[in-house]
């Protein structure tokens, strides 16, 4: 299946956050902002023209759309994607780049047509959050895994059993070339379109978007131990009292967010 891409002319922040939360309410799955402009994508099969129209014309902003074949994926990302590094403790390259010294953890990324690379804020924000954690031995659920790269970077640090899950084709098959690209033994991958789960896990991961998230809290806490981390992502920094809000019904303690460029990442603590 194709994407498609619509680039929104959209420079004030402000401008750029509503935008992206209208679309992520209508389908689309990942995006991409500029100073001047965000890049949004949708399966082809899920877009309707008229409806950005509808929803972008009381902001009086333009947008195109550029249809993105599976096969011109590769050379989309090659021209944009440059290495990541966070914090001094994970870079993140493509198999082109030279290796990134001084970082404790290096992870290769292919992305193809799939989302997770590091440079989106969500991403960098939830690795942030997992330095905070001990993964040692640990067994991790990652809901909506995208490029795997977040159970990649869980099973370098030390976890012992991951779950990573995600109802898209191309992200299955994506993150299970990262998996052995990376050498990585303990992640299973399963296509699944909820956050249903018979097991419990030290260590929850969904970074998503707000309204999947919210469909599946119940299923996200039942798979969380007691005692264990949920960390949620893919929100904006006006979501946050909306989250903080759920959270209080599931007696979750919240430890940390961290924003960055007007998104978030959550770090909760399961209490029983």
């Amino acid at each position: 299946m194709n994407y498609i891409q619509v680039q929104i002319a959209a420079k004030q922040e402000v401008v750029q956050e509503i935008v992206i939360a209208l679309l992520a309410d209508n389908g689309f799955d990942g995006f991409e902002t500029t100073n001047t402009y965000i890049n949004a994508f949708i399966e082809e099969d899920n877009y309707s023209e008229n409806l950005v129209k509808k929803l972008l014309q009381p902001l009086h902003i333009s947008f195109t759309a550029t249809v993105i074949e599976k096969q011109n994926w590769n050379e989309l990302w090659e021209s944009n994607f440059n290495p990541v590094v966070i914090d001094e403790f994970v870079g993140i390259r493509a198999h082109f780049h030279t290796p990134i010294s001084n970082v404790q953890h290096e992870i290769i990324i292919t992305p193809k047509m799939s989302f997770g690379t590091g440079h989106h804020a969500t991403t960098y924000t939830v690795m942030q959050l997992m330095q905070q954690i001990n993964f040692t031995n640990k067994t991790v659920f990652d809901f909506g895994t995208g490029t795997g790269i977040l159970a990649i970077l869980a099973e370098k640090l030390g976890a012992s059993k991951i779950l990573a899950v995600d109802n898209d084709d191309w992200c299955i098959e994506n993150s299970l070339d990262n998996i052995t690209t990376n050498h990585c033994n303990n992640i299973h991958i399963q296509k699944a379109d909820t956050a249903s789960t018979a097991e419990k896990f030290d260590i929850v991961i969904a970074n998503i978007n707000k309204n999947i998230i919210l469909d599946n809290v119940d299923l996200l806490n039942k798979a969380a131990k007691e005692n264990g981390y949920i960390i949620l992502s893919g929100l904006l920094e006006n979501d946050e009292q909306d989250i903080l809000s759920i959270s209080t019904q599931y007696a979750w303690q919240h430890i940390q967010t961290i924003a960055k460029n007007n998104w978030i990442a959550m770090l909760f603590k399961v209490k029983m």
